[in-house]
């Protein structure tokens, strides 16, 4: 990613962020315990939001990100480390991280399918995966739209998915999904998985999803 969209980040977000997405980020990264690892960790917004973790590695590929992310280190009470490296290759060792976390990041990861993979190398067996995503609306309108403009979207955002279908990849993945809770009417969700080795079908969302 480029300086710019470094600096802008931050500001371009933070109408949101302080009316909406702050409540969803506390609520999400305060249930991460144990040695937790932050996924696409960007500027740093969750670091002050831990508050049960004993020690966070939070990887960033990007270094004007992290580099801003460096200034947000003090104001969490939690020892966190970060790393440069991609998500798609995790310098960590098998079964390290008792929580994995990731916001809004997904959508960007050019390999989330190896991602994930990853992630399941890196989270002890039973260990939690807290996500906060946007993904493509399931709308007979507004799916398509995102679709239609994603590829223009994708070249100026530095490589966002407004179709990222997170659900999906998880459920290919093997994850066992606990719960979804809907925002912005599905645009965005909070899903809560366990790192398990075998599949799952999804629950239906209108019995498991909780809607904002």
């Amino acid at each position: 990613m480029g300086k710019w969209f470094a600096r802008l980040y931050d500001m371009v977000l933070a109408p949101i962020e302080q009316t909406k997405f702050k409540k969803i980020r506390k609520s999400l990264i305060g249930k991460a315990k144990g040695r937790v690892l932050e996924i696409g960790s960007g500027t740093g917004v969750n670091f002050p939001f831990y508050q049960l973790a004993l020690h966070v590695d939070a990887i960033e590929p990007d270094h004007y990100m992290r580099k801003k992310s460096l200034k947000r280190l003090d104001k969490s009470e939690i020892p966190i480390q970060t790393h440069l490296v991609k998500a798609e290759k995790l310098p960590f060792a098998d079964h390290t991280f008792d929580t994995v976390v990731g916001t809004l990041v997904f959508c960007t990861i050019p390999n989330p399918e190896r991602a994930l993979k990853e992630v399941q190398r890196v989270c002890k067996p039973g260990g939690k995966v807290l996500l906060f995503e946007h993904v493509r609306l399931n709308h007979s309108k507004f799916g398509p739209l995102q679709d239609a403009l994603t590829p223009v979207w994708s070249k100026v955002s530095e490589g966002c998915r407004l179709n990222q279908n997170t659900v999906e990849l998880l459920q290919n993945a093997g994850f066992i999904i606990h719960t979804i809770e809907e925002h912005f009417k599905g645009l965005f969700l909070v899903i809560k998985c366990v790192n398990e080795e075998r599949r799952t079908q999804l629950p239906s969302i209108t019995q498991q999803s909780v809607r904002h």
